[in-house]
């Protein structure tokens, strides 16, 4: 029997999803359909897809799955758009919605222009280390040590955000071959549960600029966790300070790690891209 679903695609900074309220379209295989909802040509296109739903313990809940089909502990770009589709499609009226995800309950704040939202800020919670053997000698925080791949050597700092990241500073980001070296790193062996890649290079001013290797997407035009990652990881290294403007591929995003709460801040707009049906059998 065939059943027609309906969506929306959305994106934030360029990550771009596709959206499924599930108290009206339940979906049975996420996985699976993750994977052929995503496939740019014989497909919607999209770095993966978004389960939305009504838990006990919160406002809303999200469920994300990649493009290859696994599923995501959370997604920041993802967060943000869930606001907008929420508040714009009257689901709710409130302007601060708890959103339970596999990485916690998440506080949005939703900032309104002209009856729809604009922007939304997420609490993305306390950042945590990423407890990495980098030395034989047991698991432990990473900062700026050593990581080898087939001879090329960085430095790194691992930072949880609710996933698992590993952010490389360097010189000149046009010269990092991502493409490459994105699925080594994810897949380096210190990582047995693979882990997100970002490469970055400090411009001043307050601001970082960014490229992304997502594990189970690949590179991907923003990452809102990445970007929290990125912007822990230059306040710890003295790169920068509590606040940052980080500038990936698709757009940018203010990033602030509160001195009092230390909970991390994200503030970035969120774009309705088309709503679509598409049928399942």
């Amino acid at each position: 029997m065939t059943r027609v679903i309906k969506f929306t695609k959305m994106h934030g900074a360029g990550n771009d999803y596709i959206y499924v309220d599930t108290t009206k379209y339940p979906i049975e295989n996420p996985e699976e359909l993750s994977r052929i909802w995503s496939a740019p040509h014989t497909g919607i296109g999209s770095d993966g897809l978004v389960l939305i739903g009504r838990p006990q313990n919160a406002d809303f809940s999200m469920r994300i799955f990649n493009a290859d089909g696994s599923e995501a502990m959370m997604c920041g770009n993802a967060t943000r758009c869930i606001g907008k589709y929420l508040f714009d499609y009257r689901l709710t009226e409130k302007t601060e919605i708890t959103l339970d995800t596999r990485s916690g309950i998440k506080i949005l704040k939703l900032h309104i222009a002209d009856g729809k939202v604009d922007t939304v800020t997420v609490d993305m919670g306390i950042p945590a280390d990423e407890p990495v053997d980098y030395d034989g000698k047991g698991a432990k925080p990473m900062k700026e040590q050593p990581i080898e791949v087939e001879g090329e050597r960085y430095v790194a700092t691992t930072v949880s955000m609710g996933n698992p990241h590993l952010v490389i500073f360097v010189n000149d980001i046009a010269e990092v071959d991502l493409d490459t070296i994105g699925p080594k790193l994810e897949n380096h062996p210190l990582f047995p549960g693979r882990i997100n890649v970002e490469f970055a290079q400090v411009l001043g001013e307050g601001k970082i600029r960014m490229r992304v290797w997502e594990r189970g997407s690949g590179i991907t035009q923003a990452c809102g966790t990445g970007a929290c990652a990125t912007a822990v990881a230059a306040a710890l290294t003295g790169r920068a300070g509590r606040e940052s403007i980080i500038i990936m591929d698709g757009g940018s995003l203010n990033i602030e790690w509160d001195i009092a709460t230390k909970h991390v801040l994200m503030t970035g707009g969120a774009t309705k891209v088309f709503d679509g049906e598409i049928e399942l059998t």
